[in-house]
């Protein structure tokens, strides 16, 4: 007790913590930024402007997230989300769904882009924003960019045409420069709409015409490029073939590739039409395997000047082949010019071009080939030189041509969404694009000091002579690990004293690895002490399709994932081995972790309308949130009918129930005052927060969680409800955030974050109604708790906050802060919780007495105070969950966020005073030392003989 009360005067006497130093960033942080797995037909390389001779790689991923990306190094040179932020999450979620579009030339300096009803212009150099026009009501089936020059405009601006589906299909053409329409074309005939393509006389929309019981007819209509004024009109007599646009293989963008694609239902013709023409040449598919045709995909260029060569390939179970075709565009017709053999392995194709030649890139799970559209010789072929585990689903490439030698630059996406960039054959790096799914996360539990403590604790249950012999055997079998201490030893000890690190942390729980779960079913282990490498990646779901995790459960050596279906995966921490599985059983909301003793968790599931699934074998309460709206505890050895239940005013809804944080130790009871009388605080472990809405009005509830008694209630009116509400609550206080009424009257309505804590009494030195209690009972109590004196105030914040938490110590000895994440600056701050102090004096400065408490005036704006951003500089985007962990140093707590990117740190609330600083040298140290033994050494002798000289001149 002496040295925790100690710790707690050093914690308390240290001034608020910073965040992170600029020569701490990598340092004791890291940051992955993830764009989403790139989708397949938004992904290319490109010339940023028509100057630049190096290309940059564009992609518009699953998440609706737009960037560029370097090849050389794998580096994001910027990134735009542009899913629209005043969507509600369920709206802009809808739109990730909707398929996006992206396009560009190499000639322009800008790209397009087009997702839902928006379509933008964005700066191909640094991201910025061109021009942008939103259409409500519709949704954009087609984009392109019209290759062709038009006088009006620099060689650089390049206009688009984009085709929309809504009451009726509707083709416009937008400026190039401003982005304003400069002529729309509206299809009243009722036809699907379905793709448009360009060439420097015309332009074609091509629908869908509906034929009762039979399919659809595709419809081809061309456009005047300068007016569109509809001409020509033809139909293709594809309604035995097409079922619906998904049967439709290929629309080329343009003049080089003006075809029309399809297959008949049983993949054994190919039907290919030359646009401008109504002849459909008929094609035999040639398969000698006998299997069954999964796929057909068509790949051709999609520049202007190319050569109007395609390619075709085929996919089965087992095998893939591909065909290669010319199109003569005078005569209208097809030939098959040559044919890539069947190879047994799964592959992807990627067309890149020089000039007007096209090349065509063969990507297997062992090699990289490319051959020219013009020959069936193979101009390269590489050995991969780490051929990759997973299915490749789509890949981009570049050729460069040099004489006789060919050089190939590829980047290829996975079934894993893992992005590799592979350079002749030679892997360059790798961007883990699943991780921008993470759905849940938590930290391995180290397996090495619980082995330990159960050790102890079986000595413990035995005789003196039996612990002694027990303990004797101990320590024998660990002299195995005796060679490897002593090897490595030296380079322990070298490392030690010339590292930058003062001290290795490692053994503090500093370094511990991190398990993520994904959407796509795949479970990632991050190394957080190499800078979130990752140290092995499983697919762990069965089959296909999003994958909704709930939560995960850290044993020593094994790690649960348990899934929204009842199901569950146990993986091993070390390898990612799948240990064991259980099937599916009841649809789940969320699972409840009951910790009966250290080692063993025990996880209930809970149903939709809150009823916990399984009981338990001992102690343990719950607390569910049911799709009725209302709040019900049970206890854990007997659920069949909830204790109590909660639910709010009629009208409102509850949409958030908040709970101390399992691990929250309190370091003291009361708060110290200035005329040093004692604060108690109102130490419940049983809160629980409850926040409910109605129209523009926002409720929150505290409750006891083990009785459901209304502790506290405070409302707070013209609330803009369909914004985030995020809440906390830990050791005696509780905060929110929300978007409202300004806290004074007549100012502007804004973000406010409200901090409230708990006391037993208003009156110091006074510990209330059960002062003198030694024990109580939530249950069976004759009167019911006391309420808490509560002391809350409000403030003004200059940005939304979308989610929360506590930093957590192992003792919570030190100062605590509140991470929150901010969305609209992409940033994580740490605002430490003296500022929130809702004590601080308002109207007056703080009194000597106040000062002494470390209160200060309070003001109605909390303006972010740059030492709180713990993500520094950093552009940490899409974060939605912030976990926090204790390690074995009291003065340091680990975060890690997800949800988008994915960022890890390590943060000090009251400074690192349990640990020496940098300006630390233990090298100067020990030279000390030495020099002082020396100096011992060479001094002792002369000592001596000055002793006894000095004797014999006595005696003489």
């Amino acid at each position: 007790m002496r040295l925790q009360a100690a710790l707690f005067l050093l914690a308390a006497c240290v001034p608020s913590a910073t965040a992170v130093f600029k020569d701490e960033v990598d340092h004791v942080d890291f940051h992955h930024a993830l764009l989403g797995i790139p989708s397949v037909d938004t992904t290319f390389f490109l010339r940023p402007s028509a100057s630049s001779s190096a290309s940059l790689l564009y992609t518009l991923s699953e998440k609706s997230i737009l960037g560029a990306v370097n090849p050389r190094d794998g580096s994001i040179v910027w990134r735009q989300n542009i899913t629209r932020s005043s969507l509600s999450a369920a709206q802009q979620q809808q739109q990730q769904q909707q398929q996006g579009f992206l396009r560009g030339s190499d000639e322009s300096n800008t790209v397009v882009s087009a997702v839902g009803a928006d379509v933008s212009s964005w700066s191909a150099v640094d991201g910025k924003l061109v021009w942008e026009n939103r259409f409500a009501g519709e949704t954009v089936a087609d984009l392109e960019v019209l290759e062709f020059e038009d006088a009006s405009h620099p060689a650089t601006v390049k206009d688009t045409i984009a085709l929309f589906a809504g009451a009726v299909g509707t083709v416009r053409r937008f400026d190039g420069g401003s982005g304003d329409v400069k002529w729309e074309f509206k299809d009243q005939s009722g036809d699907l709409p379905f793709q448009v393509l360009s060439s420097p006389a015309e332009i074609y929309y091509i629908s869908l015409h509906s034929v009762p019981s039979k399919g659809y007819k595709i419809k081809i209509t061309s456009l005047d490029p300068l007016t569109g004024k509809p001409g020509q009109q033809y139909v293709l007599s594809s309604e035995n073939e097409v079922a619906g646009p998904e049967s439709v293989l290929f629309v080329g963008a343009n003049n080089a590739s003006p075809l029309v694609v399809w297959a008949d239902k049983l993949h054994k013709t190919l039907k290919v039409n030359v646009i401008g023409s109504k002849q459909v040449h008929t094609i035999t598919i040639d398969n000698e395997s006998g299997e069954e045709i999964r796929s057909i995909t068509v790949h051709a260029s999609r520049k202007l000047n190319s050569l109007p060569h395609f390619l075709v390939q085929y996919e089965t179970e087992s095998s893939s082949w591909a065909d290669v075709y010319h199109v003569d565009l005078k005569a209208s017709t097809v030939s098959k010019a040559y044919h890539l053999p069947r190879t047994q392995e799964r592959s992807v194709f990627a067309t890149s071009n020089k000039d007007a030649n096209v090349y065509f890139t063969r990507m297997s799970e062992s090699e990289a080939a490319v051959v020219s559209s013009a020959s069936h010789g193979i101009l390269g072929r590489w050995s991969l030189q780490s051929p990759s585990t997973e299915r490749p689903l789509h890949a981009v490439a570049e050729v460069v041509v040099k004489g006789d030698s060919v050089a190939l630059r590829s980047a290829v996406v996975t079934e894993s969404g893992d992005w590799h960039l592979i350079q002749n054959g030679q892997s360059g790096w790798t961007r883990y694009e699943a991780l921008a799914g993470a759905l849940a996360a938590t930290w391995v539990e180290a397996d090495d000091q619980e082995e330990l403590a159960h050790e102890l604790e079986v000595e413990g249950h035995q005789s003196l002579l039996g612990a002694y012999f027990h303990r004797v055997k101990r320590h024998v079998r660990d002299l195995q690990y005796l060679p490897d201490w002593l090897r490595e030893l030296p380079s322990r000890v070298i490392t030690s004293v010339f590292s930058d690190e003062v001290t290795n942390l490692d053994s503090f729980g500093i370094n511990m690895p991190v398990i993520v779960a994904t959407e796509n079913g795949r479970v990632y282990a991050l190394d957080t002490g190499k800078h979130g490498a990752v140290a092995w990646s499983v697919k762990a779901a069965e089959g296909q399709g999003t994958w909704d995790v709930r939560t995960i459960v850290t044993q020593p050596g094994s790690a649960t994932v348990y899934v929204e279906d009842g199901s569950s995966v146990t993986l091993n921490t070390t390898s990612g081995a799948i240990l064991s599985r259980t099937a599916p059983t009841t649809k789940t909301k969320s699972f409840a972790v009951v910790k009966q003793d250290a080692s063993s968790p025990v996880v209930i599931g809970v149903k939709e309308d809150g009823t916990p699934l399984d009981a338990i074998n001992g102690a343990g309460f719950l607390v569910t949130l049911g799709d009725d709206g209302r709040v019900r505890g049970w206890t854990a050895a007997d659920n069949k009918y909830p204790v109590w239940e909660f639910a709010p005013p009629e009208g409102q809804r509850i949409v958030r129930a908040t709970a101390r944080p399992a691990h929250d130790p309190v370091a003291s009871i009361g708060k110290v005052l200035g005329d040093r009388s004692v604060l108690y605080k109102y130490l419940n472990p049983n809160l629980a927060l409850v926040t409910a809405v109605s129209g523009s009005t926002a409720s929150f509830y505290l409750l006891d969680a083990i009785s459901g008694q209304l502790l506290h209630a405070s409302t707070q009116r013209g609330v803009d409800t369909t914004q985030p509400i995020p809440s906390v609550i830990s050791e005696n206080w509780f905060a929110y955030s929300f978007y409202g009424d300004a806290v004074q009257e007549g100012d502007a309505r804004g973000y406010q974050l409200v901090v409230a804590e708990l006391y037993e009494s208003p009156t110091p030195n006074d510990r209330g109604p059960l002062g003198s209690a030694s024990n109580y009972s939530s249950l069976f109590g004759a009167e019911p708790l006391p309420a808490p004196h509560v002391i809350s105030q409000a403030f003004v914040i200059p940005e939304p906050i979308s989610h929360m938490t506590v930093t957590q110590t192992r003792q919570g000895i030190t100062t605590r802060q509140l991470l929150c994440t901010l969305p609209a600056s992409n940033s994580l701050i740490g605002i430490p919780r003296p500022v929130l102090d809702p004590r601080r004096p308002v109207g007056r400065d703080a009194t000597a007495l106040e000062a002494e408490e470390g209160l200060f005036k309070y003001h109605p704006f909390l303006e972010f105070d740059g030492k709180w951003y713990i993500s520094h500089a950093r552009d940490v985007a899409g974060l939605s969950t912030v976990l926090s962990r204790p390690t074995l140093l009291e003065s340091t707590s680990l975060v890690f966020a997800f949800g988008g990117d994915i960022f890890a740190s390590r943060v000090n609330p009251s400074q690192a005073f349990d640990i020496l600083g940098k300006g630390f040298s233990k090298l100067q140290l020990v030279l000390t030392v030495v020099a002082l033994a020396v100096g011992v050494v060479i001094l002792a002798p002369m000592v001596r003989r000055k002793q006894i000289n000095a004797v014999w001149k006595a005696s003489s």
